[in-house]
């Protein structure tokens, strides 16, 4: 990150992170706190090398990196995650091979350490801890909607349909009511995800079982479009 990035994001942040200094001590300042906590989130080492990296105590590691994640998600996120040009993004899918397209949707799970309490519904189908973070993207690729937090045992069609995507999506609040004719029915704005995912008039999924030529080609270009959200995680 260079310079003049971290000095902006530390002046986006600085209204949930400058303190005032106590009489037992001074206050970290908000460039020290988001350095801390970059530094946390960008490397594997403990608190306590991270405390030595900055002559802090590694609970303060802890509170800075909790204090601006928190920042981060009520100053930021919706600056950040959003969905823009809805018409920009149904042209660039198009462009991709898939009409009337809004995003793409998938779960990706994050590893975390076994919680104290109910560690087992943490444990996901490939046998390891983790929460699991839903996201919609759009063409390129970038963040439009987001749902974080849920338990690794639990189902994506699950985390889904209690997502606040999903309900925006059922009330068609998300999308503008725009239409198109593919044979002789009406298409409203369309997401598109795997298997895992229930087949809803606004959600397109695969054909499963045995294909005919236009079934494979429906698939291919699903396919082809909803790439998007997996290079997203793996970006």
């Amino acid at each position: 990150m260079g310079k003049g990035t971290f000095m902006e994001l530390c002046d986006l942040l600085s209204p949930a992170l400058r303190h005032k200094n106590t009489k037992m001590r001074g206050a970290l300042t908000v460039e020290k706190q988001v350095a801390i906590a970059l530094w946390k989130l960008a490397t594997p080492d403990s608190y306590r090398s991270v405390g030595n990296q900055f002559g802090v105590g590694k609970s303060t590691v802890g509170a800075a990196g909790m204090q601006v994640a928190n920042a981060i998600k009520d100053l930021l996120i919706s600056r950040v995650v959003t969905l823009g040009n809805v018409q920009v993004i149904v042209d660039g899918f198009a462009a991709m091979g898939f009409p009337n397209c809004g995003g793409a949707v998938d779960g990706t799970h994050i590893p975390i350490l076994a919680p104290e309490h109910e560690a087992g519904e943490y444990i996901n189908r490939k046998g390891y801890f983790s929460i699991v973070l839903q996201a919609l993207v759009d063409h390129k690729g970038r963040f439009t909607n987001t749902n974080v937090g849920w338990p690794g045992k639990v189902h994506d069609a699950c985390i889904f349909r209690n997502s606040g995507l999903f309900q925006k999506l059922h009330e068609g609040t998300l999308f503008p009511d725009q239409k198109i004719t593919v044979g002789d029915v009406e298409m409203p704005i369309v997401i598109l995800g795997d298997p895992a995912y229930p087949l809803m008039p606004w959600l397109m999924k695969p054909y499963p079982g045995s294909l005919d030529s236009s079934q494979e080609l429906f698939n291919y270009r699903l396919s082809k479009c909803r790439m998007v959200v997996e290079c997203a995680f793996g970006h």
